[in-house]
């Protein structure tokens, strides 16, 4: 053998593990890029200028879309202190050693910023929307952390368990300064717990609060200190551009009929801009993804997620309470006390767009199938269309004609089905429109009708409802002891069979 041949020996070697090295590396990234990463997302700038100019409809009566914060104002606003939160459970019913870990319990950030894939973002919502709570709202009073860890103190204040012995409407806050009492925020009155302690999240609420809710909340917005509750009652609801506002009498109502007044019941709900006199059901949140517009009037545009997020954000910190040249705040008032993060609005939206109506667990009526048949015969699919079970269409309410000019007018319909046009004409949230409601999830709600006239599908279809003497099971009025429920007359004279299977249809949506 020649030297030659000896001395390349090892370099032949070197160069074939080296050609090998390169061909696993090239197979390697190869299958490596052969697999789509998953993208992570920022969380957009949720309250900007752009998305915000033209997503209100326009007020009935005054032509003008609400005003709102600019964009400016709401980033110059202090995010407030957003914590992880815990339940309170009934005294008894508490896990053992529970509220000795509470003691314990170090104040933890709600969410941490930062980019997430879109699974990431939607299981960071989930915890937002079960533990996010009111922070004007958290009290370190010693005598009320008392009252709801004492069974006797509590009940006789109107506290009660649920099914998995938790209390509605309140949650543990350990914060900066210590352990306080706080109030739920989305969850209060977007949560459904059934019987066998099943919770829906993004359904109908069906829990009374309690006095320890209300000990809480009366501690008020400090942007309102030092105004007489009439007065505070009177800026939250008023309509000054509607002759005859029945909103004007509120100044001048004493606490005791302000209690009465807006005492409505569960399920219904008089948040800011819409009114006691006329309330409104609390939505279903499930499929929400699947519909137009927020709100039973149509109040703003559905979009996407990002629109989800910002409503959150409006009724939660951030309504201004301008309607044209109507201001309903001082410019003291006029403020943004706090506000939420992008992360943590973003979150809530992708969330809540996530969710699916809950199917019915009852075992489904053999009548349904028939129901299904005449669901389709009486012509019901034409406004409540499949898959959606609503055709995302407004109906006008009586006394109200679109101009030609309505920024949706292509989304509004030429008839009206005759519902009650108070809401829709009478509140600030009133756009003259009412949406078609989807019929997905209809099984779980506890109060059906724009305003939660009626407790049930059979009382629905109940004939009697339109007569004057009629005493609904609902929502009734201020004062009032029993009225006629108008409108959507549409299944009213089916044979009582006939409307007992279209019923057992709609319980398998």
């Amino acid at each position: 053998m020649s030297t030659r041949a000896t001395r390349t020996r090892p370099d032949v070697h070197r160069t074939l593990v080296e050609l090998s090295s390169l061909v696993i590396l090239s197979v390697t990234l190869a299958a490596c890029s052969s697999k789509p990463s998953t993208p992570l997302i920022e969380a957009p700038r949720i309250w900007n200028d752009r998305d915000l100019a033209e997503w209100a409809n326009p007020v009935a009566g005054l032509a003008v879309r609400p005003d709102h914060f600019s964009e400016a104002e709401f980033y110059a606003a202090p995010v407030a202190e957003w914590v992880r939160t815990y339940p309170v459970y009934f005294p008894g019913r508490e896990p053992e050693g529970y509220w000795e870990r509470l003691q314990r319990t170090k104040s933890e950030p709600l969410l941490a910023p930062g980019a997430r894939t879109e699974a990431e973002w939607i299981s960071a919502g989930r915890r937002v929307f079960e533990e996010m709570d009111v922070p004007v709202f958290r009290s370190l009073d010693t005598d009320l952390i008392a009252t709801v860890r004492s069974k006797d103190a509590f009940a006789k204040m109107g506290g009660h368990p649920q099914a998995d012995g938790t209390v509605h409407f309140l949650r543990w806050v350990p914060t900066s300064k210590g352990l306080a009492l706080g109030v739920h925020d989305c969850a209060s009155c977007h949560t459904r717990q059934l019987a066998d302690g099943t919770q829906l999240s993004g359904a109908q609420f069906d829990d009374a609060g309690d006095g320890v809710v209300g000990a809480l909340v009366s501690e008020g917005d400090e942007r309102f200190f030092g105004e007489s509750g009439g007065l505070i009652a009177w800026r939250s609801f008023a309509v000054p551009w509607v002759q005859g506002d029945v909103h004007e009498r509120i100044k001048t109502m004493s606490n005791a009929e302000l209690g009465e007044l807006t005492f409505t019941p569960p399920g219904t709900f008089a948040r800011f801009n819409g009114s006691p006199f006329f309330p409104t059901q609390v939505p279903d949140l499930a499929g929400i993804r699947d519909r137009k517009y927020i709100d039973h009037t149509a109040t703003h545009l559905l979009r996407g997620p990002e629109d989800v997020a910002r409503y959150a954000l409006l009724v939660s910190c951030c309504d201004s309470g301008g309607f044209g040249p109507h201001q309903m705040l001082t410019p003291s008032q006029r403020k943004i006390s706090y506000r939420q993060t992008d992360d943590i609005a973003f979150a809530l939206g992708k969330y809540l767009f996530s969710l699916e109506p809950a199917r019915n667990p009852d075992p489904p009526d053999p009548r349904a199938e028939a129901g299904s048949r005449i669901f389709t015969r009486e012509g019901c699919a034409g406004c409540h269309t499949p898959p959606y079970y609503t055709n995302n269409k407004l109906s006008p309410v009586k006394g109200f004609t679109p101009p030609a000019d309505h920024p949706n007018r292509a989304d509004i319909l030429t008839i009206s089905v005759g519902t009650d046009p108070n809401l829709a004409l009478k509140t600030r949230k009133g756009t003259g429109l009412y949406k078609v409601p989807s019929l997905r999830g209809v099984w779980n709600r506890r109060l059906l009708s724009h305003d939660g006239s009626v407790a049930s599908l059979e009382e629905w279809f109940n004939p009697a409802r339109l007569r004057d003497d009629y005493v609904p099971a609902g929502f009734k009025g201020y004062r009032v002891r029993q009225r006629a429920v108008p409108g959507h007359e549409f299944g009213l004279r089916l044979p009582a069979d006939d409307r007992s299977a279209l019923i057992a249809f709609l319980r398998t949506l």
